[in-house]
Order: structure tokens, then C-alpha cells, then sequence
């Protein structure tokens, strides 16, 4: 009988110590209900003790936020407190209980002390508990909870203290014992989280069947618990020792996951991100695996970090580090940690829309908000906008109405390039705040210069201007983008009547924006593009002199200034102009093309071909993918691609010395042959790349070709047919069936005297592109050359009519014309001549017009 009521006893006492392991205090009532029934613990306060202890915890967990922020709990207010007060007050002084639970009353007064505001007698009740039972072996799992509690409760109240005429030093032993308690009570924690998962998933045999167990689940931790686990940190990154407390964070982190810790580690990588993106610099970045450098410790006043200073009683299990994937730099660590963050969060996040989840889906919502507002910090660090995009979509099934969500959406997905879905969503945007007018306009923005969606652009850029003054600051940039729409329709109409209309409206609007705001200087220089467009350059030169006032070195003032001087012909002051301009924006292609045409106009293009051999040096620099180590870090092209670009080797120079074809007639190197010599060899250089797969954007390829095709004319202003062919082979296999290439093609073709072939060239480019202005006057004159007179002059009325400003179109009609006698010819040649007066070396449209 007696081995019976041992065997109740034991499974009774087990039963509570797992009730008191996982903290559940509802049950605790009902156990002591069975210790009086069987008359066990009748000669002490066992007992009492428990019924003490829940309902002290049952108070903490219902006034948690006032725990949060410092306030005491009164006695008047907290009966719960009041009772468990009364009780242990009771134990204390009666002093029944054996040492192990006299610890266990101590402890709980000093809880008791420390929630009512007395910092000081829970410290001296901290003092008076035996740390060392509640660390022997073989010790139930709430010990370690009682011991992460006593640890953390005795650093907070040394931390409340108030300090009054105490030395320096003395101060600085307190901080150093307070930190200390606090890193103990992490590792203790954290222990004690451990040890509950192996208690509750290998249950004891005596107790019950694994069968028979419910399910775990997630515990929400104890004020105390959540302290003890966080304070270590905050307390060093508090005090200003980052370098320290990242390595904190680092380390907890590296502990072995547990049931209740899911919360706390989402807590701590979001801090550890979030230090590592505002402190941590790519060159002080330490490796996650490694103490923190000797500098940061010593500029933090340490001589090693603290948890060497101070070992744990009892280190929780950690992950073992052989074989792991270490990050290698700053945001690769904080992408990496804030991506897992996110998961967690957003698979956490409620979605329950009823009154009664308000609460706990805001506070769902907040937490996911931080981790993408680290991740839009971090991930815009490397480019990587399209797989923010891709978080935030994801964050999406709990936003419904969450504009600061949609907005991240809306400006990753343009920043993607992703031109369709941002305007969806900042549309989006745009009906939660219909007073917002910057949110229409960047929808305008991505539909002018990613969508060409120039009527939806128009229709949100009027719903700006019909705001008003109520628009404020956006007024001026509202009219500007509802003129940037009409100019851009402008250049696409194929009606000389629709085009003069598009670009009276696109006049008129950039003047209404000028008028209302003259020191804006990218609206003096659109209102100077859009004059000059029309063919009105001298009054162009007034407002971009404005424009270059506000801003000397904008890249589209200066290119314009240089096309307008062109225009006037005034070459060398527009080649000026653009060396200056290429002083500060030494790597833009745009530029150098115009460049290009320059020196060709100037000195010929032998002197042309020297600068498309610098445009290849420029591109293999930006662009060859195997150098990584002079690889732009300002590029756009993910680091993977740039590794993986290029299959075969490449040499560790250009060497553009390699031979070229020699004059038969006298068995030298001419001089434009050596020109040509030494650009072959850079081109040679690059058609490795060229050739392989491509990597990266298209305009990168696109950008290639557009050199090759230069050179290639270039060649064919020389003569050099032979080189000319070698370039638009190059171009060709980038893009076989670009309408530049087949043109180019067809010019060769022609140039060699086989315009049968040409026709056909040029038909394919035709095809390719209807309305091409160089393809339909290539055309045209050669069917008027070889004799299709009236066919010819139906193309080139077709290119008159597409490019009304183009001198070229006028004079190859007015010959076409001629050819038959018409009387229409000399109006076409004058006309050609008024236009050639005014136009510029490049077309003005290379000037990018976007909002």
C-alpha cells in the first residue's frame, strides 16, 4: 500500500513541476485541490507556495504592459498581488519550508518587490537566494527558469537604483555586475527553453505515453523571461557598445532553436539587421563566427567581449559552425537575416479582419512593417529590387488598406522595372490618399518612361493639374509631365496636322509649369528641349541658360547646350561643351556618340574612329563580367551574372597594337589604316563577349551594338568597306534582326554596287520598323537611282510626312521630284535648306524625356 501512495506521490509531484516547467498556472489550483486530498506536504507550505507563485504569475501576465513601462503594481489595485504578497509573507515567517522551496519563496518575493517599485529589496531577496540549488544536476526544468528570473530581476533592480554622489568607479562596477547578471539570465533562459522541448516531445514513461500527449504548443514568455533573454543585448547596444552587442546577438542567435524561442529570435535577428545596416560599415565588418576586432573593443573601453569576461553557469546547446554558409559582407548578414525575419513574420501575421483581432493584427502588422522597412534598406544596398518586390507582394494578404505597404510595393516594383504592376498598385496608393498628388505623378513617371503608356500618363498628370494649388510644390511638375506626354505623342504621330498639335499643347503646358516655378531647372530645360524640337533654337538658348544656372553640371542641360550650338554650327564651341560635359560624366555613351559625330564633322573620321575605341575600352571596363575586380559597383548587373558572363578566359589587358590590312600598293600601314588597325583589335577583344550568352540588362547589349554599327560607318565614310563589314558582322550577331543592323547591311550592300540585294535589306528593316526615318530615305533614293522613280518618291513622301523636320527626307523628295520635272522640287530643296539650318548633329530626341 505504501509503495502505491509513493507512486501517486511521485506522479502528483512530476505532474506539477511540468505545470510549473510550461507556466501553466490555471491548472495549479486543481494540484493543490489533490496534495490536500492525499495529505501530502501537510508538515510544510508546499502548498502555499504554489498557490502563491500562480497567482503572482496570473497578475504579471495580466498587467504585462505595465511591467513595459516601469509602472509599480499597488496592492489596492492588484488583489491577485495582494494574495500571493500575503501568502509568502505567511511562508516566510512561519519558515516550514525545506531549502530547496525556501529559495523558490525568496525568489517569488523578490518578484513581489520588484513589479510594486521596492528595486532595492528585491535585490537584497536576490542576494539571500541560493543560486547554487538551483544549478545543481538533476534539477527540474523550472529551476532554470528561476534562475534566468533571479539573474534578470537582480540586474534590473541594480539598473532602477538611483546613484547619488557615487564615484565612477563605483558606477561603472554596477553597470559591469548588472550586465553580467543579464548574460547569465540569457543563457539560462534559453537552457531552460531547450530542456522544456526535450521535456515535452520525450515525455517520462511514468507519466504518460507520447500517444497520449496533446500536441505542443507555441508558449507566450513571462515578462521576466522575455527580460531575461533580451536585456543582455539592449543593455550593451544601450550603453553604445555595438561592436559587443551584435556579437551578443550573433550568439544568441546561434543557439539551438526551441518551442517558446520562435518570438525572441524573430526579435533579435530584426536588431541584429538593423545594427549591422546604421553601424557597420563594409570595412569594419567582422565575421559572424569570429570575436569582434580588438578596435571596436578597445574604442568601447573592453578589452574582450564581455560573455568571455563573464562564463554561464550553464550554456544552452548550440549549432556546430563546421561546414555552415558564413555570409561575407555587412547586407549580405542583414538580408539574409531579415529575409528569415520575414517569413516568420509574415507567416505569424494575422489576418483576421473582426473587431475583436484589431489589436493583435495591428501589433502583427507593426512587426512585419519594421522587417520590410529594414529589407527595403538593405536590399536597395545591392540592386536587388525585384526580390524586395517579390517580399512585399507576399505581405500583401495582410495589408488591405496599409498604404505605407502599398507605397514600398509600388516604388520596389519601379525600381524593379516592373512598370505594369507599379502602376497598378500606386494607383492603388493613390485611391487610399486621393489628397496625395506625388502618387499620380510617379504612376505618370513609370508610364513615360517605362510604359510609354502616354495617355494614361496624360490622365494622371490632369488629375494632378485639376488639383490645383491644392497640389502645392506638385502644380509645376504636373503641367511638366502632362507636356512631356504631348511631346513624346509628338514624336510618335505619323500626321504632319496631330504632330503640330501635340506639340502647341506640349509648349503651351511647359510653359504654364515655367511660369510657375522659373527656378526649377529640369523645367527650363524640357521647356528649352521642346523649343528646340520645333525648330526654335535660338529661343531655346534663354531658358537653358536658366536651367544651367540652377544646375551647371546636369548631364541633359550640357547635352543639350552642345546639340543647340551644333545646330547653329558652331562645332568646335559644341565639342567644348561636350568635353566639358564628359569631364564630369566621364562613362556616358550618349555623350560619346554625339561626341563622335562631332569629330567626324570637324576633323574626319579618322580622328571619330579613335573615340569608338575608347567607347570599347569604356564598355569592356563597365562591362566585362570575369574582371571582377575592376567591376563597377554602381552596376545594375547582380555580382552572379557578372561572374558568369563570360565562359572562357580572358587577358589580363587590351592591347590594341595587332595588325591591320595593309595598302597593296605600297605594303604599309596607312595612317587611317592604322586607326582602323588598332580599333580592329579592340573590337576583336570584345566579340568573346559578344558571342557568348549575354548577361545582364539589354541596354548593355544594345549599347555594344549601337558602337559596332558607329565604327561600322565610320569604315564606310573611309572607304573601308572590308572593316565596315567586320563591324556589322560583330553588331549582327548581338542582334541578327535589328532594323539597324539590316540597314546598315543593306548600305554595305549597296556601297559594293549590288542594290538589288539592298532593296531587299532595306525591305526587312522596313518590316521591322515601318517609320524608321534613315530606312525610308535610304530607300527612297535607291529606287529613284535605279530608275523607280514614282515608287521612290512615294517612300520618300512617306518619310516627309513621319519626319517633317528632317532636311534629308526634303532634299531626297526634291530630287525625286526633279528626276521627273516636277515643279515641286525647288520648294522641297528650300525647304531642305531652312531645316539644314537649324539641325543639329544628332536628332535633339536623344534626350531623354522622362518626369
Amino acid at each position: 500500500m505504501a509503495s502505491r501512495v509513493s507512486f501517486s506521490q511521485y506522479r502528483l509531484e512530476t505532474e506539477i513541476e511540468r505545470c510549473r516547467a510550461e507556466c501553466q498556472w490555471d491548472k495549479i489550483p486543481a494540484m493543490i485541490d489533490q496534495l490536500l486530498a492525499a495529505r501530502i506536504h501537510e508538515e510544510d507550505d508546499y502548498g502555499t507556495l504554489l498557490l502563491a507563485e500562480a497567482l503572482l504569475e496570473e497578475c504579471l501576465q495580466e498587467n504585462i504592459d505595465l511591467l513595459r513601462s516601469c509602472t509599480p503594481l499597488m496592492d489596492k489595485t492588484q488583489p491577485k498581488l495582494s494574495r500571493a504578497k500575503g501568502h509568502l509573507n505567511t511562508i516566510l515567517s512561519r519558515g516550514r519550508l525545506t531549502p530547496r522551496y525556501l529559495n523558490e519563496a525568496l525568489l517569488l518575493m523578490a518578484k513581489v518587490h520588484y513589479v510594486q517599485g521596492r528595486y532595492r529589496d528585491a535585490q537584497g531577496m536576490c542576494a539571500r537566494v541560493g543560486i547554487e540549488e538551483l544549478t545543481q544536476d538533476e534539477q527540474p526544468v523550472y529551476h532554470l527558469r528561476l534562475l534566468a528570473e533571479a539573474f534578470v530581476i537582480k540586474g534590473l533592480s541594480l539598473d532602477h537604483q538611483t546613484v547619488n554622489a557615487v564615484s565612477r568607479v563605483r558606477l561603472s562596477e554596477r553597470e559591469e555586475e548588472s550586465l553580467s547578471c543579464y548574460l547569465r539570465a540569457c543563457d539560462a533562459a534559453l537552457c531552460y527553453l531547450q530542456e522544456l522541448d526535450k521535456m515535452v516531445i520525450t515525455p517520462h514513461t511514468k507519466t504518460a505515453k507520447a500517444s497520449l500527449l496533446p500536441a505542443p504548443v507555441d508558449m507566450d514568455l513571462g515578462y521576466f523571461q522575455q527580460a531575461a533573454l533580451q536585456s543582455a543585448y539592449l543593455c550593451l547596444l544601450h550603453r553604445g557598445h555595438l561592436a559587443q552587442g551584435a556579437h551578443q546577438l550573433r550568439r544568441v542567435l546561434r543557439v539551438v532553436e526551441s518551442r517558446g524561442s520562435q518570438s525572441f529570435r524573430k526579435s533579435a535577428a530584426r536588431k541584429l539587421a538593423e545594427v549591422l545596416l546604421s553601424s557597420v560599415s563594409e570595412d569594419s565588418y567582422w565575421a559572424p563566427l569570429g570575436p569582434p576586432p580588438s578596435a571596436w573593443l578597445h574604442r568601447e573601453g573592453a578589452a574582450a567581449s564581455k560573455d568571455a569576461i563573464y562564463p554561464t553557469i550553464k550554456p544552452p546547446q548550440r549549432y556546430l559552425t563546421d561546414g555552415c554558409f558564413c555570409p561575407q559582407d555587412v547586407v549580405e548578414e542583414a538580408v539574409l537575416l531579415l529575409l528569415i525575419t520575414e517569413s516568420m513574420a509574415s507567416g505569424e501575421a494575422v489576418i483576421s479582419r473582426s473587431p475583436d483581432q484589431a489589436e493583435a493584427r495591428q501589433a502583427s502588422l507593426q512587426d512585419a512593417t519594421s522587417v520590410y522597412d529594414l529589407l527595403s534598406v538593405g536590399m536597395a544596398r545591392r540592386g536587388q529590387y525585384a526580390m524586395l518586390s517579390e517580399c512585399l507582394e507576399r505581405a500583401m494578404k495582410f495589408s488591405f488598406n496599409e498604404f505605407h505597404l502599398w507605397h514600398q510595393l509600388g516604388l520596389s516594383l519601379m525600381a524593379a522595372g516592373k512598370g505594369v504592376g507599379a502602376v497598378s498598385v500606386l494607383k492603388e496608393c493613390a485611391r487610399m490618399r486621393p489628397e496625395d498628388p506625388s502618387l499620380p505623378l510617379l504612376a505618370a513617371k513609370v508610364c513615360i518612361g517605362q510604359l510609354r503608356w502616354l495617355e494614361e500618363a496624360e490622365a494622371l498628370s490632369q488629375r494632378v493639374v485639376s488639383m490645383g494649388e491644392e497640389a502645392g510644390e506638385f502644380l509645376p511638375r504636373s503641367y511638366l509631365s502632362l507636356g512631356l506626354c504631348c511631346s513624346l505623342q509628338a514624336s510618335d504621330a505619323t500626321l504632319k496636322a496631330d504632330r503640330d498639335e501635340f506639340n502647341r499643347k506640349a509648349l503651351k503646358a511647359m510653359s504654364k509649369a515655367y511660369s510657375l516655378d522659373p527656378q526649377d531647372a529640369q523645367i527650363a530645360m524640357y521647356l528649352s528641349l521642346q523649343l528646340a524640337l520645333v525648330r526654335q533654337v535660338s529661343a531655346a538658348m534663354e531658358p537653358l541658360q536658366v536651367a544651367l544656372s540652377l544646375r551647371g553640371d546636369d548631364l541633359h542641360s550640357l547635352h543639350l547646350l552642345a546639340l543647340l550650338l551644333s545646330a547653329q554650327k558652331h562645332y568646335h564651341h559644341a565639342l567644348e561643351t561636350l568635353c566639358l560635359a564628359l569631364s564630369q560624366h566621364p562613362d556616358n555613351f550618349n555623350l560619346l556618340f554625339t561626341k563622335v559625330k562631332l569629330e567626324e564633322a570637324l576633323f574626319g573620321p579618322t580622328v571619330a574612329l579613335q573615340t569608338c575605341e575608347d567607347m570599347l575600352q569604356l564598355w569592356q571596363s563597365r562591362y566585362d563580367f570575369n574582371r571582377t575586380g575592376e567591376a563597377d559597383d554602381s552596376s545594375s548587373i547582380p555580382a552572379a551574372d557578372r561572374a558568369e558572363a563570360s565562359p572562357g578566359a580572358r587577358k589580363p589587358s587590351i592591347h590594341l597594337t595587332l595588325p591591320d590590312f595593309q595598302d597593296t600598293s605600297t605594303g604599309s600601314l596607312s595612317a587611317p589604316s592604322l586607326a582602323a588597325s588598332r580599333l580592329d583589335a579592340a573590337l576583336s577583344e570584345v566579340s568573346a563577349i559578344s558571342s557568348a550568352h549575354r548577361q545582364g540588362p539589354t541596354y548593355i547589349w544594345t549599347t555594344l551594338e549601337r558602337i559596332w554599327l558607329q565604327a561600322g560607318e565610320l569604315f564606310m565614310a573611309e572607304g573601308r568597306l572590308k572593316e565596315a563589314q567586320f563591324c556589322v558582322a560583330e553588331a549582327g550577331s548581338l542582334f541578327p534582326n535589328s532594323h539597324s543592323v539590316l540597314l546598315q547591311r543593306g548600305r554595305l550592300t549597296e556601297l559594293r554596287g549590288l542594290p538589288d540585294d539592298a532593296k531587299t535589306l532595306y525591305d526587312e528593316a522596313l518590316a521591322v520598323h515601318p517609320t524608321g526615318q534613315r530606312v525610308l530615305l535610304y530607300t527612297g533614293q535607291l529606287l529613284v537611282r535605279t530608275g523607280r522613280v514614282h515608287l521612290g518618291e512615294k517612300v520618300l513622301r512617306d518619310a516627309v510626312q513621319a519626319h517633317s523636320t528632317s532636311h534629308e527626307a526634303w532634299s531626297g523628295l526634291g530630287e525625286a521630284l526633279q528626276s521627273r520635272g516636277s515643279g515641286q522640287a525647288p520648294d522641297c530643296f528650300l525647304t531642305a535648306l531652312e531645316l539644314e539650318a537649324t539641325c543639329p548633329i544628332r536628332p535633339f530626341t536623344v534626350i531623354p524625356r522622362e518626369l
